[in-house]
C-alpha cells in the first residue's frame, strides 16, 4: 500500500537501481545515479546519471475501481480505491567524456529493459511490504516533445531517456466504519 510518500519511494528505486547497474561500468570512480531536478549545475566527477521526475498523471484506465474493504480480523471499514499514478522521468548522463555518457545511457536501458518490471525485495518504502509492481517503460517522445521538457526547465537540450512508470497507487487517507448488516425486513406488495 502506498502512502503519501509514495512518489519519493518510487524516485529512490529507480536511483538505487540505476546505481546498482553503473557499478560495473568504472572500477575507479564509477559513476553514480542522483534524484536531481536539474535546477542546479550538475557536479561531476563522479559521472552521473541524473533521475528528475518531471511529470505525473492520473492513469487513465484505472480510475473508477471499485472502494477497498478491510480483510478479517479488522473491524469492518472501507475506503477509495488507490488512484492509480503515472510518473514520467527524465534520466540525463552528465560528467565523462561522450563514450561514457554514451555507456551510461545504454546501462540504463539494458537494466530496465531485462527488469522492466520492480517487485518484491526490489522496492523500499512503502512500497517495501505491499504487492504492487512498478512498471517502467522507454516513453517514445518526438524531437519537439523533448524539446519542450529541457525548455520548461530552462536548459539545453542534452541526449536523454525519458521513462514512464506505472501504475503508481497512492493509498486514500479517508476511511469508513462500516456497519454490518443485522437484520433485514422485506415489504411488499401483498397478493391476493
Amino acid at each position: 500500500m502506498g502512502d503519501f510518500g509514495v512518489i519519493a519511494d518510487v524516485s529512490t528505486v529507480m536511483v538505487e537501481t540505476l546505481t546498482q547497474a553503473l557499478r560495473g561500468l568504472s572500477q575507479v570512480d564509477p559513476p553514480v545515479a542522483e534524484l536531481n531536478d536539474l535546477s542546479e549545475t550538475v557536479q561531476t566527477p563522479p559521472p552521473k546519471l541524473t533521475v528528475f521526475l518531471y511529470d505525473i498523471a492520473e492513469h487513465p484506465t484505472s480510475r473508477n475501481r471499485p472502494p477497498v474493504r478491510s480483510q478479517p480480523p479488522d473491524p469492518p471499514t472501507v475506503r477509495k480505491a488507490p488512484m492509480a499514478l503515472l510518473l514520467r522521468y527524465l534520466v540525463t548522463p552528465w560528467g565523462g567524456d561522450q563514450e561514457t555518457q554514451h555507456r551510461m545511457l545504454g546501462r540504463a536501458l539494458q537494466t530496465f529493459y531485462d527488469d522492466a518490471i520492480l517487485d518484491g525485495v526490489q522496492l523500499s518504502g512503502s512500497l517495501a511490504a505491499s504487492t504492487d509492481a512498478l512498471h517502467l517503460g522507454l516513453t517514445s517522445l518526438t524531437l519537439d516533445q523533448k524539446s519542450w521538457v529541457w525548455y520548461a526547465i530552462q536548459k539545453p537540450y542534452r541526449l536523454s531517456l525519458n521513462y514512464e512508470v506505472r501504475v503508481v497507487n497512492l493509498d486514500s487517507a479517508v476511511e469508513t466504519a462500516v456497519r454490518p448488516v443485522r437484520s433485514r425486513i422485506f415489504g411488499g406488495a401483498s397478493a391476493s
